[in-house]
């Protein structure tokens, strides 16, 4: 099986660390799994001061280009400074004298992101006279060296400078600067509302509206298709309203209300270009729902089937960047004008085999396309298979070239919207509770999410590190299964979905329900990906409250027979005692379950003797911890619940001033 991995950015990011000094390439390399950047430059005297100036040689292949200044390059597990960073094979570490600015300079267009450990006002003055846009500039971050603060500097949304700014705080342990609007006021950003769920933005005066949310003004939405789980982001105080179709088209109430239009349709103040002669304050998403079946005649061109594809739209003021792919028949597979469209427009091109084409039924099926191929339709049945429909929005339509060429052109819609992303699972260990006790890839893997999913309680707990342009689901915690087929669903749609669990997801946790789910399903191993971050499970975190009790061979247990019989915990049980192993008890005692925990330090006490030492922990690392070490013969199994860990030492097991030690065996 392939275990599929993840960077906390999109695939397409191409992140650019510099970091001129000692103290910010330690600061980077804390960085490297997490962003794995695509270069980090620091200076040359500085990779000197790491080692000895005759061990930084020279590597032909790592030249970029610069115009000026000095520079040497050489991938990073190379360097003997980094030779202990084995993973870092992907990168490679430039390094430069005199000026930094032709450095950032040659650096500006091929990055995504640029992250800097140097100060901010440095920066500004670094990046000032290369800025552009907001469309099109990187995303500029700004670290101290000492990794205490991590400030997005300029492209927040769509350069995706907020996201790093998170991602890298997390990993750091540091505290993210974000001065948004949106932020500021805990609102999604409505220029980033429809990137997880693959929707492309249209036209609009993206700048207004978001200034208009900021100011509280009321936003109307006119939503006809695509996901709704956006929805659950808005505060209850959000200025959203929600309009149909006509209120939304003719609203006299509030001429001048900004709108937020997400449709596979063009608003009716926008024409198929994007532009809005009636000045009406908007923007658009969307959600990609149009499949195109296409036939032609062999050798066909590109741009008479684009032309036509945009006249057959038009017609219909159905929007272009709501086109989810093309379809056809499989003899088309080698036709060089879909390949181009497919190309370059990124859309997926679906062929099927002329017996797949003969399912649908379709509106003009025709006997002489069924001599040329084999089937009676091509465009439309092509177009309904992909779109997984039983409805054609546009039926053929018949175009031809004024010397040659040919093409047909029909349109189905899709109930599910197509996302080119390919969705991941994130199984995230919170811990016992504390966010000191989080792991810094748990917490980074968090702030990626686009949904997070668990149990109330738990997620109540994480609610600080949460950001306002995520879906956070809690569920009751009798729920699992619901809340597993929940997150698998979602992430087939192509979402990022953080499955949390208390401790860590694989340890009596959610990880291995989210599996089963997966594999109920046909998972292929790849698609959506897995990946897994462990967290400090509760016997774990009593061992480090009590001393260290598990120093030699452990066990735990659940007296938890919802899922699994008595009898086999008994057994369990018995195995544990005469095993001599400490042994963790899970879920000890419920309101309905109260013998459980009495039979197993019975079956126990067989097996060690009443001064035997034993730690009762309950809310560990939270508010009304509680910690006790006693022995066998004074547990009181009335001061034990659902939120408390009991752990037996073996028969060696000892206590010394309140603490729990069990010998590894040396001799001392």
């Amino acid at each position: 099986m392939t275990i599929a991995s993840k960077s906390f950015l999109m695939p397409e990011s191409k992140v650019v660390i510099i970091a001129p000094t000692l103290a910010g390439c330690h600061q980077a390399l804390q960085l490297w799994d997490g962003l794995q950047p695509l270069e980090l430059w620091t200076r040359e005297d500085t990779l000197t001061s790491m080692d000895t100036a005759d061990r930084v040689i020279q590597h032909p292949d790592c030249q970029p280009p610069i115009s000026q200044g000095n520079h040497k390059g050489l991938p990073l597990q190379e360097h003997p400074f980094l030779a202990g960073f084995t993973d870092l094979e992907f990168g490679v570490v430039h390094c430069y004298s005199g000026s930094l600015i032709p450095v950032v300079a040659a650096c500006w267009d091929r990055a995504t992101q640029l992250v800097f450990f140097l100060p901010v006002g440095a920066v500004v003055r670094l990046i000032a006279p290369l800025l552009q846009n907001k469309h099109q500039d990187p995303g500029v971050v700004a670290i101290d060296d000492s990794g205490t603060f991590v400030v997005s500097v300029s492209g927040g949304h769509q350069g995706g400078a907020d996201a790093l700014t998170r991602q890298c705080a997390a990993l750091l342990r540091a505290a993210p600067v974000i001065t948004s609007a949106s932020e500021g006021q805990q609102l999604p950003a409505v220029d980033l509302l429809g990137k997880p769920y693959g929707w492309q933005r249209g036209g609009g005066d993206w700048t207004k509206v978001a200034s208009a949310l900021a100011q509280r003004e009321a936003i109307a939405v006119h939503q006809t298709c695509g996901e709704t789980l956006w929805r659950q982001m808005l505060p209850d105080d959000s200025s959203f309203y929600f309009a149909d179709q006509q209120t939304a088209a003719s609203n006299t109430q509030l001429p001048a209300s900004p709108q937020l239009w997400i449709s596979d349709q063009l608003p009716p103040s926008q024409d198929s270009e994007g532009h809005n002669p009636a000045k009406s304050l908007q923007v658009c998403w969307h959600p990609r729902t149009l499949w195109l079946g296409l036939g032609c005649e062999r050798g066909t061109s590109t741009e008479l089937i684009e032309v036509s594809i945009r006249q057959v739209l038009r017609d219909l003021n159905l929007a272009w960047q709501s086109i989810a792919g093309i379809a056809s028949i499989d003899l088309k597979q080698d036709e060089v004008a879909f390949q181009t469209l497919a190309e370059r427009h990124q859309w997926p091109l679906h062929l099927f085999s002329a017996a797949q084409l003969q399912e649908p039924a379709v509106p003009n099926p025709s006997d002489v396309v069924t001599q040329a191929v084999g089937t009676p339709s091509v465009a439309e049945a092509a177009a309904l298979l992909a779109a997984h429909s039983q409805e054609l929005v546009i039926t053929k339509q018949v175009f031809k070239g004024e010397q040659q060429g040919a093409c047909t052109i029909a349109v189905a819609r899709a109930d599910q919207p197509y996302n080119p992303r390919p969705g991941h699972l994130y199984l995230i260990g919170s811990g016992p509770g504390s966010l000191a006790q989080l792991t810094a890839a748990a917490r980074a893997a968090l702030l990626d999410c686009d949904v997070v999913i668990g149990y109330g309680l738990y997620l109540d707990l994480l609610r600080p590190l949460f950001h306002p342009n995520q879906v956070v689901e809690t569920s009751k915690i009798t729920q699992e299964v619901q809340r597993a087929e929940r997150a698998v669903a979602l992430a087939h749609q192509g979402l990022t979905v953080g499955m949390v669990s208390s401790g860590d997801c694989g340890i009596y946790g959610m990880g291995g329900l989210v599996m089963e789910c997966l594999v109920q399903r046909g998972w292929d191993g790849n698609t959506p990906g897995v990946s897994a971050f462990p967290g400090i499970t509760a016997l774990q975190a009593v061992a480090a409250r009590v001393g260290a009790p598990l120093m030699h061979d452990f066990c735990a247990i659940s007296l938890s027979d919802l899922l699994v019989p008595w009898e086999v915990i008994e057994k369990r049980l018995a195995a544990a005692a005469q095993g001599d192993f400490v042994v963790a008890l899970y879920n000890p005692r419920s309101k309905t379950r109260t013998r459980g925990i009495e039979i197993a330090l019975e079956i126990l006490r067989r097996h060690r003797s009443d001064d035997t030492p034993v730690a009762i922990a309950r809310s560990l690392y939270r508010s009304g911890e509680s910690v006790r070490c006693l022995t066998l013969k004074e547990v009181d199994v009335t001061t034990i619940d659902m939120l408390t860990v009991v752990l037996i030492g073996n028969t060696r097991t000892f206590l010394h001033q309140g603490r729990m030690v069990t010998p590894r065996g040396y001799k001392v």
